[in-house]
This record gives C-alpha cells, structure tokens and sequence, in this order.
C-alpha cells in the first residue's frame, strides 16, 4: 500500500483542468475535462487509506470511496467501478453534481492537516465514465422473476435508485410520472453544464433494458388514484419530490416577468433537448440581453445565474440575504458563477418589485447579521432607510422548494402528512398511514441533496421487499 498509496505529502491536489472561462460561459456544456488515466491513477494515490475514513462516514451513501481510490492507484478500475456502483445507483451523476466540498472532500483528513483534499468526486466521475465507455455497465440480470409487483410513483433518483433494487430481487417494477421524459430533476431542473442530460438517459435506458416499465405522462389523481393503483400493486412507492415554489410576499409580485426558478431552469433544459417552448421562443424565460436578477443563495439559485449568462444576459445579479460564508449552496459553484462574470450583492433582501405592467427594478434592503436562528445560521435583520434599487428586466426567484397537497391531487385525503406538507413515514418502515404505501426522498426529508434522494431510495426497497416477503408468506399459510 504504501507503494500506491500515501503520496498526498509529495503530491499536490490536481482537479481536472476546467475549460476557459469564455468559451465555457458560451454553451451549456460540462465545464470540466475528463481526468486523463494517468492522473485519475495518480490523484487516487494520494488517499491516506484512513483507518476511520471519514470521506465514507460523510457520504449519504457511505460508499467505499478509500477502497476504489486504492483499486484506482493500481489500476484496477473495473474492480473500482464494481466497489462504486455497489453503494451507488448513479455514481456517474454523484461524481458531477454531488456538494463533495461539503461532504466526502469536505472531511478528507489530509484536507484538514492542510494538505488538499482527494478529489473525491472528479475520480468517482473518471471511473464510471470509463465502465460505460468499456462496456462494463449492465444491465440488472434477475435470477428469479417474482410475481408480486410494485407501482412508484416518480421517475427522479429516489424513484429510480429503489425500482433498480427491488427490480435485482425480481419484483415486477413500474414508474409513474407526470413528464415526458423519466430523470425528475435530473433531466428538467439541473443544467447541461453540470449534468449532461445523455448522462440520465443512458442510466434511465439501462433501467429499462433491465425490465423495469415506464409510464410518462401520468397523473396520480387524474389518470388513476393512489387508492386504484394501490390495487393494481402488492406495493406503492410516492417518490414524487417537492416541486412547489416558494414564494416572496412584497409588494409587485404580481407584476409580469417574475417566475419561480424551476420555470427558467425548465424552459432552458427543454430548449436544450430540442423541444418546442413558447416561453423561451417568444423572449419571455430566455435571458438573452436582459438585466437578470436572482433571489436566492442555493444551488438552484447557482444553476439559474449560470443559465442566464449562457443565455448572454446583459448582466446576472444574485441577492442574498446572508454573507457568503453563509451560503446555503455549493462554495465551488459560487466560484464558478463568479468566474462566469456573476455578481453577488450579499445581505440584501427584496422589498419591492416596481413596475407597471412587467418589473423593471427590484427595490432592496440591506442586511445584518444578528445572532443564530434555529438553523444555526446568524438571523438576517433589515437595516431600515437602507433602501436601493436594482435594475430588472426578468427576476427569477429561488427560494427554495415545498410539497404539493398529495392527499388533494393523489385522491387520497385519509394520507397523513406533516405541518410541512411532507408525507409521514414509520421510520423504521418508511411505511405510510395507508398499508402497502411507503414514502421516500424530499418529499419525506423535505428539498434535499440527489445523493440522499439515492439513499433512501435504496432503504425503501429494502423496507419494501421485507413487506412484500412477509404478504407472501401469508399468503402461503392462508392456503
């Protein structure tokens, strides 16, 4: 080991080169090169196989990141791509967009004695990009085909991580969901740059040529209830995510050119699958030669700020109502917008949108910071008479995320929800109120990170099957 590994003191941390800023900053393409083998190989040698890894404790997943770092020094890497996926459904999609600087990076021991991270994720991306270019990537071989079959609601990480588990054991599998294509986030809310939507369709097909069904276009309480398909399944899933903007009550809020930031995100995902969309085709959600104005400090916030200045808006300002230190979303893809010519005007906070028909500036308070609010974060106070005006001509707001009313649109009213909106689960069983239904990712744990929506995606298949283990079994006795 010490041959392959514990080169960090001689090594220095090497992320694979980033494409110039301008060129970048002029398409939605993946901003960062491939790692070439021979630094993949060389960057995973500078792991300290730690006796307590706590890359692996800080990852949702704990995947075996120390031991496919080791397997990659030696170049082994279909052995490290086997070790990635048996903790991971998506590692291809964990390696790109997954916060590392917050999670496995972030707590890399030789990070902390001051000598830079492993490049957690850029390795994690490099090894199964290289199993699907060699061919090593297959589909789910079943042994046994069971009867028993399970409907989830949902085609987006949780969704899909689950289906792919219970479809291993040989569970008749089917995806329902409310769009077009299968992916949720992944295909609609998350930009080319950091997610190339080829990346999501090779995983969803995959999944498909593993025997699982998908159903597009299909509404839970319009083309069936929860209660009808909870028939036609031995087992429900309701995946659904949280989708519902949340909102900003000031005074012109109403006014035209204010939209959630899932409508901008949307339209320019959809613009960049060759879709038709009246919206971005009529100028009204492209931000071509607009003032752009982001409310927000999230990573969606980072997406629509990048979106927009790919889309060559005049100018891309974000507001934020804590400093940069506080921010919610990724450090490294607040660098990257910045990078990109985004300007942050930190501790600010809308009071007002002015305008006749359509926004035309944003009016803002500035911000100080008191002392921690119930988040841990220092609490926002408005300075009074600080007031100052920003130019707009499209404001997109993203402030975060909620659930619909399920109980309402599902059809199912007797289904037992938190004061939030999310939906109650027995967490030990992650069984809901209604027997046989079971509930996972955001719209459980509330808007989250892709790599929880994975992990409990796999918890409930393994929740799911002990259910569906134990029906038949009763079964059996009753005859």
């Amino acid at each position: 080991m010490k041959k392959k590994m514990l080169q960090f003191v001689g090594l220095k941390k090497e992320l694979p080169p980033k494409r110039d800023v301008k060129n970048r900053s002029g398409d939605f393409n993946e901003i960062y090169n491939e790692f070439i083998s021979g630094k993949a190989k060389e960057q995973s040698s500078r792991c300290s196989q730690c006796g307590v890894p706590f890359c692996q404790i800080h990852c949702p997943l704990s995947n075996n990141i120390p031991d496919w770092l080791k397997l990659t020094a030696e170049g082994r890497l279909q052995e490290a791509y086997e070790v990635s996926q048996s903790t991971n459904n998506m590692p291809e999609v964990c390696g790109r967009i997954c916060p590392q600087d917050r999670l496995c990076e972030g707590n890399c021991v030789i990070e902390q004695s001051g000598h830079g991270t492993v490049t957690i994720g850029s390795i994690e991306k490099f090894i199964t990009d290289t199993a699907w270019e060699k061919g090593w990537v297959k589909p789910v071989q079943v042994k046994k085909e069971l009867a028993q079959s399970v409907g989830i609601i949902g085609a987006g990480p949780a969704g899909m991580a689950c289906a792919e588990e219970l479809r291993r054991s040989g569970y008749q599998v089917t995806i329902y969901d409310r769009y077009d294509r299968p992916g949720g986030l992944l295909i609609y809310g998350i930009p080319n740059f950091k997610l190339e939507k080829s990346v999501v369709e090779r995983r969803t097909n995959l999944l498909k040529e593993s025997g699982i069904k998908f159903v597009q276009n299909f509404e839970v309480g319009r083309d069936k209830t929860l209660y009808q398909l909870k028939e036609k399944h031995d087992a429900i899933l309701v995946a659904t995510g949280v989708y519902k903007p949340r909102e900003i009550d000031v005074p012109g809020q109403s006014l035209n050119n204010i939209f959630p930031a899932m409508d901008f995100l949307t339209a320019s995902n959809r613009k960049g699958l060759g879709d038709k969309v009246e919206l971005f085709d009529n100028g009204t959600l492209n931000a071509e030669g607009k003032n752009i104005v982001v409310i927000g400090g999230g990573d969606t916030a980072m997406d629509c700020v990048r979106t927009a200045v790919r889309q060559k808006a005049k100018s891309v300002k974000c507001l934020y109502r804590r400093d940069k230190k506080n921010m919610p979303g990724s450090a490294r893809e607040v660098g990257n917008a910045e990078e990109e010519g985004v300007e942050f005007i930190w501790l600010t906070s809308p009071k007002r949108f002015i305008g006749e028909k359509k926004v035309s500036e944003v009016e803002v308070n500035k911000i100080i910071l008191g002392e921690p609010d119930s988040s841990g974060r220092k609490k926002p106070i408005i300075q009074n008479g600080s007031e100052f005006k920003v130019s707009a001509d499209l404001v997109i707001k993203s402030l975060g995320f909620d659930p619909e009313n399920l109980p309402k649109l599902f059809g199912a009213e007797d289904l037992t929800v938190s004061r939030w909106g999310t939906i109650k689960i027995d967490l030990k069983t992650m069984q809901t109120n209604l027997k046989g239904v079971f509930a996972a990712g955001d719209i459980v744990r509330g808007a989250s990170l892709v790599v929880w929506a994975i992990r409990d995606g796999r918890d409930a298949a393994i929740q799911i099957e002990k259910y569906l283990q134990n029906k038949a079994e009763k079964k059996i006795k009753a005859a």
